[in-house]
């Protein structure tokens, strides 16, 4: 079973900055895809950004510029540094850890970002 614990989220005004933290435990390949996703009221989840274990990284359009995601291969963390926040950028940010051809994927319980003055 894997697990994963988030921390870093909360209330940060437009421009401000936050950084997301996700530690995996468990039985987890060292070939994998880190990263996170978000859910605003109303919408779908949507990808944010992701990494796999040699990485390589994908990036929504919304955040390049903005985000950055990195991770710790030998602590199993992936990381969210958020510049530039957004009102729309204001979400439940959930962490994935998923094998490379999808095999498994497991979520994290999710964190809540706001954006607001």
């Amino acid at each position: 079973q894997v697990q994963l614990v988030e921390s870093g989220g909360g209330l940060v005004q437009p421009g401000g900055s936050l950084r997301l933290s996700c530690a995996a435990s468990g039985s987890i390949f060292s070939s994998n895809i880190m990263g996170w996703y978000r859910q605003a009221p109303g919408k779908q989840r949507e990808l944010v950004a992701t990494m796999t274990s040699a990485g390589t990284t994908n990036n929504a359009d919304s955040v390049k510029g903005r985000f950055t995601i990195s991770r710790d291969n030998a602590k199993n963390t992936v990381y969210l540094q958020m510049n530039s926040l957004k009102p729309e950028d204001t979400a439940v940010y959930y962490c994935n850890v998923a094998g490379i051809f999808r095999e498994y994927t497991y979520w994290g319980q999710g964190t809540q970002v706001t954006v607001s003055s």
